[in-house]
């Protein structure tokens, strides 16, 4: 009988189970089954370029990945948008363009390839020093004000990080030559360039050792517990100030490697660069679910990868690339606010 009965209350839920819910449950999936069939046309049509864009989608995406880990990594300790975190990796090119300059590392070369280890500590360690102190002088007092005070706090950081950058860099964008090696082979028809491979080797390393401080470590249990409830948190003995510039330091190092990879593979530094890329990574991170780890890769490389074969396949064109991104973002969040990845929550009173 009590069997019966649980099996009926089961239908009843699934009768009661409206369109719209069943759209906001399954709409993520049914996007990622999209853009998958599409995917693989373009492949069966034409396996070299689809590679070639796709590899090309994949680069760019490895570097939105870095940058959206510091959004969501902020956003799910503090639930704040850190609009300046674009800003921070343009910053970051800067540094990296002149730490190489400084060491004389303009081509590829054994002592090329110590001097990109050295400015990628030193870059990573510099803009995770700054992010802490941001967190520390901007965001620290307003943690229990309305939640528009930091918002708007972020956006006049940014300002500021750009005006700096814009009295010591200029206006016009600057050409930087590459450490990384320029040639490339091919695998079948599909050219493969070596610089992208070092993105990967850097990238990648990364993203596991973050996931793993997250997950696997005592800071990172703090971590969990602060984002969880600071207050429970602090009655459980953790630091909880401690803990959230730890969190920035995390996402200002990824940062720092994002820009020092952006400038070795595109060359070119401007002050206005964490506009267009922060926007994309932010993007990103809100796609795949913010506060989500998984969930920011998943939407860096889902981003690039639009983006690569939007370019590289005749579809809308590259005039279009940002159009064909912001439509899926904008029907995602439609239909499943919370991202591909993300839980739906309650707002807490």
């Amino acid at each position: 009988m009590a069997g019966t009965l649980v099996a009926r209350a089961r239908v009843t839920r699934r009768r009661k189970m409206s369109p719209s819910a069943f759209l906001q449950k399954y709409l993520g999936y049914l996007m990622l089954a999209l853009v998958a069939y599409w995917m693989l046309t373009k492949f069966i049509k034409s396996p070299s370029q689809f590679f070639s864009a796709a590899l090309d989608g994949l680069e760019n995406g490895t570097l939105y990945a870095l940058i959206a880990l510091g959004y969501t990594l902020v956003y799910g300790i503090i639930e704040l948008i850190n609009f300046a975190h674009g800003d921070l990796f343009m910053l970051g090119t800067m540094m990296s363009a002149l730490v190489l300059s400084k060491l004389g590392v303009d081509h590829s070369s054994l002592t090329g390839w110590l001097g990109l280890v050295f400015t990628l500590v030193v870059v990573m360690a510099a803009c995770a020093t700054l992010n802490v102190i941001i967190e520390f002088l901007a965001y620290r007092r307003l943690r229990r004000a309305p939640k528009l005070a930091p918002l708007i706090t972020a956006v006049g950081v940014s300002f500021i990080l750009q005006n700096i950058a814009l009295h010591f860099h200029g206006s016009t964008p600057k050409q930087h030559p590459s450490a990384l090696p320029a040639a490339s082979f091919n695998i079948g028809s599909v050219q493969i360039n070596q610089a992208f491979l070092v993105v990967i080797a850097v990238t990648a390393p990364l993203l596991l050792l973050m996931t793993f401080i997250v997950q696997r470590t005592r800071q990172g249990k703090a971590m969990r517990a602060t984002a969880q409830d600071q207050d429970a948190a602090r009655l459980m003995g953790v630091n909880v100030n401690r803990t959230i510039s730890f969190t920035f330091a995390l996402g200002g190092a990824l940062a720092g490697a994002a820009g020092l990879m952006y400038e070795q593979t595109v060359g070119t530094t401007s002050y206005n660069l964490g506009q267009q890329l922060g926007l994309i990574a932010f993007t990103a991170a809100v796609l795949g679910g913010i506060g989500n780890l998984v969930g920011a890769v998943l939407g860096g490389l889902l981003i690039g990868l639009i983006q690569g074969l939007n370019d590289g396949l005749p579809l809308l064109g590259q005039l279009w690339s940002q159009s064909v991104v912001f439509t899926v973002l904008i029907l995602l969040m439609v239909f499943k606010p919370e991202g591909i990845l993300g839980k739906p929550t309650t707002e807490k009173v």
